[in-house]
């Protein structure tokens, strides 16, 4: 099938020809260089972020740090990247910027809550509300603080669920860290008949809570009578431990103290109710 076939002049069918051949030529290299370029930048980046990851795991860096930091500076190199393969393509700068800018603009108004995320994770890293390694409970979730990336955070649950929330809320909502003091106080509530003996009661819940070398001392164990229940007396207890050692002491004593009020003949009553049933004459 030749030009004529094709209803083409001759002369224009060599024309294009001509200026397809100089197209490639001129820009092919450009191109060629441009793609090798992109390929070996990324290459280079990921490199440097895996390198920064490894120094700062040896020098012992804030962990709170290291995921915000790596994230931004790979995302500086590649766009940095982006605009030096437009300028090896041909693309004059000037124009591309302006281009670039314009696209960020409306980028920008159509993230906007990503953006608003973006400044949470530096409002994060500036106030320090929670560190990485942190158990928080946030947006109704609880788990430790496994990462703080540049637009969320990850949170461990304890059962090993990965839960990523985004920044924005979590520096501009309330939130709860567990991990922020040394300590924490249990409280607990055990309920016993009316029929038993509550200076009996009181005692072993005492002596459970002195044997544990786990609650301290100071502050003392709080043990009172809390309420006189529809079925039942009930003790508020209130232990200080170490933070790490909320959850055991919790469990413990609720057995413990099950095990002993049975073994001392104490009741722990369910709730009840006296129904009376009156005949008609």
């Amino acid at each position: 099938m030749d030009a004529k076939s094709l209803g083409l002049d001759p002369k224009d069918m060599e024309r294009y020809s001509d200026e397809a051949i100089s197209m490639v030529m001129q820009y092919g290299p450009k191109l060629i260089l441009a793609i090798v370029t992109l390929i070996i930048g990324l290459w280079l980046i990921k490199l440097v972020s895996k390198g920064m990851t490894k120094a700062f795991s040896r020098k012992e860096f804030d962990p709170s740090l290291q995921g915000f930091l790596v994230s931004l500076v790979s995302m500086t190199l590649k766009t940095l990247l982006l605009v030096s393969v437009a300028g090896m393509v041909g693309i004059e700068m000037t124009s591309f910027i302006a281009i670039l800018g314009a696209a960020g603009l409306a980028v920008g108004m159509a993230l906007s809550g990503t953006l608003q995320n973006f400044a949470g994770g530096v409002m994060i890293l500036i106030f320090r509300p929670f560190r990485v390694g942190d158990v928080i409970e946030a947006q109704g979730y609880t788990g430790k603080v496994s990462e703080i990336q540049i637009f969320f955070t990850i949170l461990k649950t304890p059962d090993n669920k990965t839960i990523i929330v985004p920044n924005a809320p979590l520096s501009s909502s309330s939130l709860i860290n567990y991990s922020t003091e040394a300590t924490r106080r249990v409280d607990l509530v055990f309920g016993i008949g009316y029929e038993d003996d509550i200076d009996k009661a009181k005692g072993i819940i005492r002596t459970l809570s002195e044997a544990d070398e786990r609650v301290l001392k100071d502050p003392e164990p709080f043990i009172v009578v809390g309420a006189l229940a529809d079925s039942s007396v009930n003790f508020t207890v209130r232990l200080w431990v170490n933070s790490a050692d909320y959850w055991g002491v919790h469990f413990d004593m609720l057995e413990s103290v099950k095990k002993e009020f049975d073994r001392q003949g104490i009741s722990i009553p369910f709730p009840q109710r006296d129904v009376h049933i009156h005949n008609a004459a």
